[in-house]
């Protein structure tokens, strides 16, 4: 429910570790170690076993790596973290770096002795990620060195056991196609590409090819599988076979231990696709014996992200039954925090109450973030025990929270009040709240990316010289990963935007040590309506999914523009209309009030 260290992730074990692995290093031959924040899947969302970087270095974040040099070890995490490696991570014997600011292969070849051997886990880092670092470092003399056996493995006394939870079937009329058709689409376009199979490392890809789910990643209805999907439309899958134990995956579905991954891959021949984002440089290593290795992508990802009619509608279901829980949390939360006894732990424990209340939740869809005041300045804030502060009135809760259901995900951020805002919150919120409404109104032709549309969000606040060091949006899973690609709501995007494709839509504002604001909705891509005029193009749009009151206490009315005024007040009436008949009593009547047109 919420995080707590323990003697796996004790930061002020660091030292000790730190020590002992570069003694592992020293052993081995190596100048240095990456240690990234990865599994053999690549996901971003890993097991106990596999939370190398947070059993060595502290830092507990969803993304980084760490590179262990003899004199120095460098922590890099992005602009979501860089408030929170400060307050896990021992600095004096680790070096928070800014990243992508800085490079990897910039600071290895300015930090690491002349000829430096680096060492790797092959299975944990892409065959991009590999290659790309390979040609830079051995540019400047240094090596890049695969190692068969990770040495932190070596030297990380109870490491936990790899996960093996049961695999469930995921039921048609929630996945809207069967297995046997999807494999069948998929094979043809393999065949039509002149591939004889792909290999599929990323486990949300497989549980969706196959209609199956899994538990072996909190948070994360997913199993830790790797599949190859031949172009006949038959598919290995490794796993653990207790695993399947009484699920029939059909006759074209062979069930293969997951210790016999490797060895099937060194036999492969002819044609194989991997996916260099994703597949780790292992696969594509021992695939070179015999195939002939084609680059491409994963061919699960866009079908998977293209939700079908189905999904749509489950998803629209599930933010309507989250919805309901959302709106018992706010009129709890709105009688319950101006007594200044309220912690951030009560506030997530509170919350997933209510989610549960409907006997409907699977599981929440990752740690809920439930930040006061400066701890909302923390873009993925965790709560723990060390760190649970109180709600005080005069600051602000920043609530970023899901759900898992049978028939859907969602991810909503709500940022509240606690009686009168603190200086500047209101103001900014209301930029923040204006970007949004840009991206939930906007409409733009076909084929365009995540990054061509993004800057709509930034506007408002780019014109007070304030932004926000994380993406706008993420795509969304169909009760799958809250975090799922290809397309985002980035500037690093490349990928178009088609209809059917779930993203978050939230932009934010952070000042470090006082508040942190974030309005968070969930959109699908939609065909726009038609416009009139022989030389109208095709355009899409978005349609929301989410619909939950925002704080009417935080928006400073005289700086919204007619058309955002007339956008809210219409949101919240649909709001109203959707969600009113649902509650009763004192939460209803909240309701009314929090979705009274602006006055």
């Amino acid at each position: 429910m919420f995080q707590t260290f323990d003697a796996t992730t004790n930061p002020a074990d660091g030292p000790s570790r730190l020590a002992a692995l570069r003694a592992a290093l020293s052993g081995l031959g190596l100048t240095g170690f990456l240690v990234p924040r990865a599994d053999r899947h690549q996901g971003e969302y890993v097991a106990p076993c596999d939370e190398r970087l947070a059993w060595l270095t502290g830092f507990t974040g969803s993304a980084g790596f760490a590179a262990v040099l003899p004199d120095v070890a460098g922590v890099f995490i992005d602009g979501r973290y860089r408030v929170q490696v400060k307050a896990q991570v021992d600095t004096t014997h680790f070096t928070p770096v800014d990243w992508p600011e800085t490079r990897l292969a910039d600071w290895l070849i300015a930090q690491a002795p002349a000829g430096a051997k680096i060492g790797f886990d092959p299975w944990l880092h892409t065959v991009k990620e590999v290659a790309a670092l390979s040609r830079a470092l051995e540019a400047k003399g240094l090596a890049l060195v695969p190692v068969a056996q990770n040495p932190v493995d070596g030297i990380w006394q109870g490491r936990p056991a790899e996960p093996a939870a049961p695999i469930v079937a995921h039921a048609l009329e929630f996945a809207g196609e069967s297995s046997a058709d999807k494999r069948a689409r998929l094979g043809a376009e393999l065949r039509e590409a002149g591939v004889g199979a792909a290999v599929l490392t990323l486990p949300d890809s497989v549980c969706w090819l196959l209609n199956i789910r899994g538990a072996d990643i909190a948070r994360n209805p997913v199993a830790r599988v790797n599949a190859v999907l031949e172009a006949s439309g038959k598919v290995d899958l490794f796993c653990d076979p207790a695993q399947v134990e009484g699920l029939d995956l059909g006759a074209d579905v062979a069930v293969l231990p997951r210790a016999s991954f490797a060895a099937a891959l060194a036999e492969l021949g002819g044609h194989v696709r991997i996916d260099p984002d994703s597949a780790p440089e292992a696969v594509a290593a021992l695939l070179r014996g015999k195939a002939e290795v084609v680059e491409g992508p994963d061919p699960c990802l866009l079908p998977k992200a293209r939700k079908n009619a189905a999904e749509l509608d489950g998803m629209r279901a599930a933010h309507l039954r989250d919805a309901v829980a959302m709106v018992k949390f706010l009129a709890w939360l709105d009688d319950a925090a101006p007594g200044g006894t309220l912690t951030e732990i009560a506030v997530v424990e509170q919350l997933e109450g209510f989610r549960r209340e409907a006997n409907e939740l699977r599981e929440i869809s990752f740690d809920t973030i439930s930040g006061a005041g400066p701890n909302g300045a923390i873009v993925h804030y965790r709560v723990t025990h060390d760190t649970n502060r109180t709600v005080r009135p005069g600051e602000l809760l920043l609530v970023d929270s899901g759900g898992q259901y049978l028939d859907g995900t969602t991810d909503i951020t709500r940022t509240v009040t606690v009686g009168p805002p603190p200086e500047g919150a209101a103001e900014a919120f209301t930029r923040v709240l204006q970007g949004m409404i840009a991206m939930s109104r906007i409409r733009w032709p076909e084929g365009r990316a995540g990054r061509d549309i993004e800057a709509v969000a930034r506007y408002p606040l780019w014109l007070a010289g304030q932004d926000y060091d994380h993406g706008t949006g993420h795509g969304v899973g169909a009760y799958l990963s809250v975090h799922e690609g290809p397309a985002r709501l980035s500037r690093l995007s490349e990928i178009a935007l088609e209809p059917g494709m779930i993203l978050s839509n939230e932009p934010g504002y952070y000042r470090e040590g006082h508040w942190g604001i974030r309005i968070e909705n969930l959109v699908v891509v939609e065909p726009a309506p038609a416009l009139e005029g022989a030389d109208a193009r095709a355009m899409l749009a978005f349609e929301t999914l989410t619909f939950v009151p925002i704080d009417r206490h935080l928006i400073v009315t005289e700086m919204l523009s007619q058309g955002e005024r007339d956008w809210l007040d219409a949101y919240h009436a649909e709001v109203w209309q959707r969600v009113g008949s649902r509650v009763q009593g004192e939460v209803r009547d909240w309701l009314r009030q929090a979705t009274a047109p602006l006055g």
